[in-house]
């Protein structure tokens, strides 16, 4: 097997995200036209992982005409990262304060902030043809989304504005996010329940409504979104997070979400989409039970061919991740992968850090990649019990195996 992944493996030059591209022109091959890229992380808080992203997002960037970022992140978050990297609006520590908290605080590290300044160094430079971003996540509504809808509805439809205001009373966020979450899942469920039942009114009465007179369509658009991302986190905590069947169908629908959100994105822009969130996400397979049907599985149906996943394997190293018992921020650290494992395999090419394309593999790797095996699958939490036995070939179109990775610098509160 080692000799069909060496033959088959597309050696990488560095992680780093500057230098050379030069030698992810077989990914830009690989990519071809598809027009959202989704690519994974093994773990949630490793350096390499997130400058590779910086590296791959510079390339199609400069190579591929992509014009989007899109994160596992709140819509909302999103929304004020962009207005940061299109326009230089507000400050980056401040907003990475502000809205990577909660489960999303790990983003609050130097590789992503450093990705996002290239965002807004490149739009400087590029202000006619700019690069977006994008959240497209469901676990946060802040402040100014609605104020963004209930603004819209004054300005456009101010015969609804009495009925949205009414709606959404009491609803917007006056803490922290972090805070704001907290105190949101403590709620009855009943209360949760009729909580989305009035976003889900906003949402119906705008979705009805044609553009304004003056008003351009796309603003229009954009307003039904935002109001559909409020109602997004309202339907999404409105499961009874008591009942473990319904916290796997909460996932399900977190995971269409954030595919629909990604999908809207490309449908109304046109942007090709560089797509980052965890392997699980952009994953064809659902590998993990706790996540029914995946991101990646979701967009697969709506893009077909148009969509292409990348997945990450690695073969030791640390990352940052959440205690398990404490929800404290701390470096962990994991020692080669076993034999038996995908990555013991993988790293016995000769080829220290390498993409591989399983598509057009030798039939002999492509049979092995469909085996499920033990496989590194470190999410936000560790430790972590389960042995996750994932099929590469059956997850992923493309792989990205790197030797060894380490934790990246956690910026944020532990």
């Amino acid at each position: 097997m080692t000799d069909a992944i060496e033959r088959s493996a597309h050696p990488l030059r560095s992680t780093e995200p500057g230098g050379s591209l030069r030698d992810l022109n077989a990914l830009g091959r690989m990519v071809g036209d598809a027009e959202v890229v989704g690519l994974g992380e093994a773990t949630h808080g490793s350096r390499d992982f997130f400058r590779m992203k910086h590296r791959v997002l510079r390339y199609l960037v400069e190579e591929k005409g992509f014009r989007a970022f899109s994160l596992e992140l709140p819509w909302s978050s999103g929304v004020r990262v962009d207005e940061y990297v299109l326009y230089g609006k507000g400050d980056l520590d401040r907003i990475a304060r502000e809205e990577f908290q909660g489960s999303y605080r790990i983003w609050n590290n130097a590789d992503y902030l450093n990705l996002i300044e290239w965002m807004r160094s490149y739009n400087r430079h590029h202000p006619a043809d700019p690069v977006r971003f994008a959240g497209n996540d469901m676990g946060y509504a802040g402040p100014e989304l609605y104020r963004r809808v209930t603004d819209h509805v004054a300005r456009t439809h101010p015969h609804l504005r009495s009925r949205v205001t009414a709606l959404y009373d009491g609803l917007a966020p006056t803490t922290d996010a972090a805070a704001h979450l907290e105190r949101y899942l403590e709620l009855p469920l009943a209360e949760r329940e009729k909580r989305a039942e009035r976003t889900r009114k906003v949402l119906e009465l705008l979705r009805k409504q044609p553009p304004a007179p003056g008003a351009s369509r796309r603003e229009h658009l954009r307003a039904v979104q935002h109001a559909r991302a409020i109602h997004q986190m309202a339907e999404g905590y409105a499961y009874d997070i008591t009942d473990e069947a319904q916290v796997t169908q909460m996932m399900r629908y977190r995971d269409r979400v954030m595919a629909e959100n990604t999908a809207w994105w490309h449908r109304h822009t046109g942007d090709r989409i560089l797509l980052s969130a965890h392997n699980t996400h952009v994953s064809y397979d659902a590998f993990d039970p706790r996540y029914p049907k995946t991101q990646g599985a979701f967009l697969r149906d709506t893009l077909g061919g148009d969509y292409v996943s990348i997945g990450f394997t690695f073969h030791s190293g640390a990352f940052k991740a959440f205690g398990t018992d404490d929800d404290v921020i701390r470096t962990y650290r994991v020692g080669a992968a076993q034999p038996g494992s995908n990555e013991h395999t993988l790293d016995r090419a000769r080829q220290r850090d390498y993409i591989l394309d399983v598509r057009t593999a030798p039939h002999s790797l492509r049979t092995w990649l469909a085996t499920p095996r033990p496989t590194w699958n470190i999410g936000a939490g560790w430790p972590d019990p389960t042995e996750y036995r994932i099929a590469l070939g059956e997850a992923h179109d493309v792989l990205i195996h790197l030797n060894q990775v380490e934790a990246t610098t956690y910026l944020g509160n532990p």
